[in-house]
């Protein structure tokens, strides 16, 4: 029993390790995680890491291959939807339960997230974009009833973690980064003022213009090239 929660207690210091690795890109993308390496970069036996990448797959973090082991998960845009489908069809129903059970309290917690994303903007301080993004919507659905929906929502945020650092580095910043705070900032006011429709719409669109934006960094625009003038024909 002892031996079983320390390799629990190993697993997943080492899965936040890797999993601070992956989202910051110093994992990139594709990229392969030996076992053997990790075990002897973190000074343990395979067992914990073995879990670990165990626990970062069911996170859809990593991909486990026969013959190659885990690699990096690569953005693909149907896996994008597929993250982005359910975010939009679960997250405005846990809004809707939870927002009219939010005190004045639980919204100057939630207006101090909005603060430390923006700051967090600010200083381009991209470690704690997608961490602060997905803590202020999760703190939006703390009274939401509906315990598995927001076991899910939470794997779902915690998947979009990755996309919210990605989008945020590589989208336009001058257009991206203000939007993000507008959209925040508003989906607040319209759950203080208890617009409640409105603000399970707002919520959708949201999710919804991020989606966009990436589905636009895996297939960018052709640049338009000048038309070659032709020479009339004699």
């Amino acid at each position: 029993m002892k031996q079983n929660l320390v390799h629990r207690t190993l697993s997943s210091a080492i899965a936040e390790q890797l999993r601070q690795g992956i989202l910051s890109g110093t994992h990139a993308a594709g990229s392969q995680l030996r076992q053997d390496a990790l075990a002897a970069q973190f000074g343990v036996s395979r067992i914990p890491v073995r879990e670990a990448l165990f626990q970062l797959e069911a996170e859809g973090l990593v991909q486990i291959a026969p013959h190659k082991g885990a690699i990096v998960s690569t953005f693909s845009r149907a896996e994008i939807d597929d993250v982005f489908d359910l975010r939009a069809l679960l997250e405005p129903r846990l809004l809707r339960s939870s927002a009219p059970l939010l005190t004045e309290a639980d919204f100057a917690d939630i207006a101090q997230l909005d603060q430390a994303f923006a700051g967090a903007i600010a200083q381009q301080d991209v470690a704690h974009w997608g961490e602060l993004n997905a803590r202020f919507h999760q703190a939006l659905y703390r009274h939401a009833r509906q315990p598995r929906t927001l076991a899910i929502v939470t794997q779902l945020l915690q998947t979009s973690e990755r996309y919210t650092r990605v989008q945020m580095n590589r989208a336009n910043p001058h257009q991206a980064l203000p939007r993000a705070e507008r959209e925040h900032r508003k989906l607040l006011q319209l759950c203080r003022t208890g617009q409640l429709d409105a603000a399970c719409a707002h919520l959708a669109g949201h999710i919804e213009a991020v989606r966009k934006d990436l589905h636009r960094l895996l297939n960018p625009a052709p640049t338009p090239q000048r038309r070659q003038q032709r020479t009339p024909a004699a």
